[in-house]
C-alpha cells in the first residue's frame, strides 16, 4: 500500500449528490456540480453523471479539457472569469461560462463568431462578499454594452457569495438577484433560463427557505464531497461526511520533551511558536507535510493531536498509546485540506466505486465495475 493516501468512497458521493440533486428539485432548484477540488477527473465527473448531474462545472478550463478528452460529453460550466489569454479555450471546452467584464465577453463573442458556434454567458451580480460580480446598480447598462454581441447568449445571472467574507445568502439577497433578472427580462425583452444563486453556502438556505425567489440554479462542490456547508461547517443533514480521508505513515515515534533547547529565531516558514513545557511526551512522525497538504485543514483522531508541521514532516502527540513506525494514522479533511491534497503529486488517491456504478479510468473504456482502485503519484 502507498502513503500518504485519500481514499475517496465515490459510492458515498453517489449518495450525496443524488440526495441533493433530488431534494433541491423539490425546491425547483437545479444542481451542476464543481468538480474542481477533484481537479476535474473524469471517475468523478462519471459518479456525478451517474448521480443525475446534467451538467458539470469547474474553475479551470484545464480540467474541463480533461473531461471533454475523456469523454466526458454532457455540458460544462466554466465557472471562473475566463482570462483573455485562454479565451479560445473557453469556447472549445466550456458550453457556458461566468462572466463580468465587457472586455472578455467581448473576445469570446469575437472567437465564438470565428470558430462558428455560440457561447453562452451567465453575468454574475455582486451581492456583498466582494469577489466577482458587476454592481447592481451597473447591471442594466452592462447587459446593454453585451446585449447586441454576435455568437453570444445570455442564458442568466448569477451571484457568489460566503468564499472571502462569509456573507451569507438570505431571502433579501436572493431578491436583489431575482429581480434583477426581472429588471433585465423586461428592459431587452430577452428571458433568463438560469438564475444562480451561489455554492455549497447556499444549501441550507435554498432548503429552508420561506420567500420566493427565481433561484433555480446553485453550483455545489463542497456539499456533495464532504457533506457540510461552508459557513458554519455544519453537517448537512442525511449526508454521509466522510466520503474522502487522508491516511499517512509514522516514520518515528520516540519519548521527547516539549520544549526546543538552544538559540531560537523564526523556523523555516517564519514563524515563533509560543511554548510551554509539558514535561516529555508521546511523540511521532508523519510522513506527510505543508508541500502535500493544508494541515490546518485535517481533523485527527481521538487520543490523536497534531502539535505541528514542516514541509515534509506532520509532528503528532499521543496521549494515549504510543504509535510505532509503520502504524498508519487517517485524518478527515476539510474543504482546504481536499483541495491542496488532491492538487498534491505526492499523495496517492485510490477511488472506491459502490456496486453497479459506471466508472471509468482515463484511457480505460467504461465498464461495470464493484471496486476501483487508482493511484495517481
Amino acid at each position: 500500500m502507498n502513503y500518504p493516501r485519500l481514499d475517496i468512497d465515490c459510492g458515498k458521493i453517489h449518495h450525496n449528490a443524488q440526495f441533493l440533486i433530488t431534494q433541491l428539485s423539490l425546491k425547483n432548484i437545479s444542481i451542476t456540480p464543481v468538480t474542481k477540488a477533484f481537479l476535474g477527473h473524469p471517475i468523478i465527473a462519471q459518479v456525478l453523471i451517474d448521480a443525475g448531474a446534467t451538467m458539470l462545472a469547474d474553475s479551470r478550463i484545464e480540467n474541463l479539457q480533461k473531461m471533454t478528452e475523456s469523454g466526458i460529453s454532457i455540458p460544462k460550466m466554466l465557472i471562473r472569469t475566463p482570462m483573455l489569454s485562454q479565451a479560445a479555450s473557453v469556447i472549445k471546452y466550456s458550453d457556458v461560462s461566468l462572466n463580468s467584464e465587457v472586455e472578455v465577453i467581448q473576445r469570446l463573442s469575437y472567437l465564438a463568431e470565428q470558430q462558428n458556434c455560440r457561447h453562452d454567458i451567465i453575468i454574475m451580480v455582486e451581492l456583498g462578499d466582494l469577489r466577482e460580480g458587476v454592481m447592481p446598480n451597473r447591471m442594466i447598462d452592462f447587459v446593454r454594452e453585451i446585449i447586441s454581441l454576435p455568437n453570444i447568449t445570455i442564458k442568466g445571472i448569477g451571484a457568489n457569495l460566503a468564499c472571502r467574507y462569509g456573507v451569507a445568502p438570505d431571502d433579501q439577497n436572493m431578491k436583489i438577484l431575482s429581480d434583477l433578472a426581472d429588471g433585465i427580462e423586461v428592459t431587452f425583452g430577452i428571458s433568463l433560463e438560469i438564475i444562480s444563486g451561489g455554492n455549497s453556502a447556499s444549501v441550507n438556505w435554498a432548503l429552508q427557505r420561506t420567500g420566493l425567489t427565481r433561484v433555480n440554479n446553485l453550483r455545489i462542490g463542497e456539499a456533495i464531497f464532504l457533506g457540510c456547508e461552508p459557513l458554519e461547517q455544519e453537517n448537512i443533514k442525511g449526508l454521509h461526511t466522510d466520503a474522502v480521508s487522508l491516511t499517512a505513515e509514522v516514520i518515528e515515534s520516540n519519548i521527547k520533551p516539549t520544549l526546543p533547547w538552544g538559540n531560537r529565531g523564526l523556523n523555516a516558514f517564519g514563524e515563533n511558536q509560543r511554548l510551554q513545557d509539558r514535561g516529555v511526551v508521546s511523540q511521532a512522525i508523519l510522513a506527510l507535510g505543508r508541500q502535500d497538504v493544508c494541515v490546518s485543514g485535517l481533523k485527527a483522531p481521538n487520543g490523536i493531536k497534531i502539535m505541528s508541521s514542516t514541509s515534509d514532516h506532520l509532528v503528532l502527540e499521543s496521549s494515549q498509546k504510543p504509535l510505532f513506525v509503520g502504524e498508519t494514522v487517517t485524518f478527515s479533511l476539510d474543504y482546504s485540506a481536499l483541495l491542496s491534497s488532491m492538487s498534491s503529486r505526492y499523495i496517492h488517491k485510490y477511488f472506491k466505486a459502490h456496486k453497479g456504478a459506471k466508472i471509468f479510468q482515463p484511457g480505460v473504456s467504461k465498464s461495470k465495475v464493484n471496486i476501483i482502485s487508482y493511484s495517481s503519484c
